[in-house]
């Protein structure tokens, strides 16, 4: 029996949408892990991968947004998760935008959120991984570290303020993510034009340019800029691109149940996947797709396209962790 499906996510859609969020959140931090591998019908099947010079023991990550606070880093791996994204984390505490601003749609297999980087800010992130590796329970898998800009932050000090969470975080993340695709900030998307990119890009280099850097886009660009990004990744040294963000085309909701905010989930899917396909043509850097990984054969698109890893958040919600292995066990039939 599938636990999660059978009575977990019933029980979960009984609430409202983001309380359901943070009642999971709270069980799995409370949680054993070893409790958590217990209630797993299988484990994960080993899949390792070295992308952008860190190791990964299987490809599949959660995505930024699931734990924005890094509350339950330890129960990400029990559930048999390759990678973990945390955040969007922002320099300075904000609250995100009024509730409710997170919505399902069953029917779509689908989110719509605009939380807008509602999170505990830089510094209190970084006591809680400095307390949490000195623990002794740090995940064993890569833990990704996705940076926003501070909404009050005026967007010609983007750099200074992606700057301040980089430095903070520094000593936590094997790789940094650079978002400038979410929908929810105000302008954050006007940040992917090549100038302003590039400058928050190489604030970040200068400070530590071994570090592993990726920059999150979203899936509305037009093809020209999209390609635009994909030089100017190239030409700066980033490390790879994760493909994509939310998106704004609300044409698969209902127009009477619509609502303002980014769309995630299955519509994602063709959108996600023209653009991951369009960066793999234009860079021969490591790419992360996210976006309509609802299960293996769309997850197999992703990796067709020319996906080094994928990342799932919507798609985990509506199916659970018995979509990681069905993930890792078609991708480990193809080879």
């Amino acid at each position: 029996m599938n636990f999660y499906s059978a009575l977990l996510r019933p029980l979960l859609f009984r609430l409202d949408a983001e309380k359901a969020h943070h009642f999971a959140l709270a069980l799995l931090e409370n949680t054993p892990t070893s409790l958590l591998r217990a209630c797993l019908s299988a484990r994960a099947p080993a899949s390792p991968r070295t992308v952008f010079g860190v190791q990964f023991p299987n490809p599949v990550g959660l995505a930024a947004g699931m734990d924005k606070n890094a509350i339950a880093l330890p129960a990400w791996e029990a559930l048999g998760f390759g990678f973990i994204e945390i955040g969007t984390i922002t320099a300075l505490a904000q609250p995100g935008n009024p509730q409710p601003r997170l919505f399902r749609y069953p029917d779509q297999q689908a989110l719509i959120n605009r939380m807008g980087f509602n999170n505990d800010g830089a510094e209190i992130l970084g006591q809680r991984l400095e307390r949490l590796k000195n623990s002794g329970h740090w995940p064993r898998i890569p833990v990704g570290i996705n940076l926003g800009k501070s909404k009050i932050t005026d967007l010609a000090d983007a750099p200074a303020d992606y700057l301040k969470s980089f430095r903070r975080l520094l000593p936590f993340g094997d790789y940094f993510v650079v978002n400038v695709s979410s929908p929810n900030t105000p302008g954050l998307r006007s940040l992917q034009d090549k100038d302003a990119l590039t400058a928050i890009v190489r604030t970040l280099r200068d400070t530590d340019p071994e570090k592993p850097l990726l920059v999150k886009i979203a899936p509305d660009l037009e093809e020209s800029a999209a390609i635009e990004i994909a030089k100017l990744a190239q030409s700066e040294n980033l490390s790879g691109l994760i493909a994509t963000n939310t998106t704004l085309d609300h044409s698969s909701v209902p127009a009477d149940r619509d609502q303002q905010g980014g769309l995630s989930g299955a519509p994602l899917r063709d959108k996600s996947n023209t653009i991951l396909q369009l960066l793999a043509r234009h860079t021969g850097l490591p790419l992360i797709a996210s976006g309509g990984v609802i299960n293996g054969a769309t997850a197999k698109e992703k990796f067709d396209a020319g996906a080094s890893l994928i990342q799932i958040y919507t798609g985990f919600i509506y199916q659970g962790p018995q979509l990681i292995r069905e993930i890792i066990a078609q991708e480990v039939s193809l080879k």
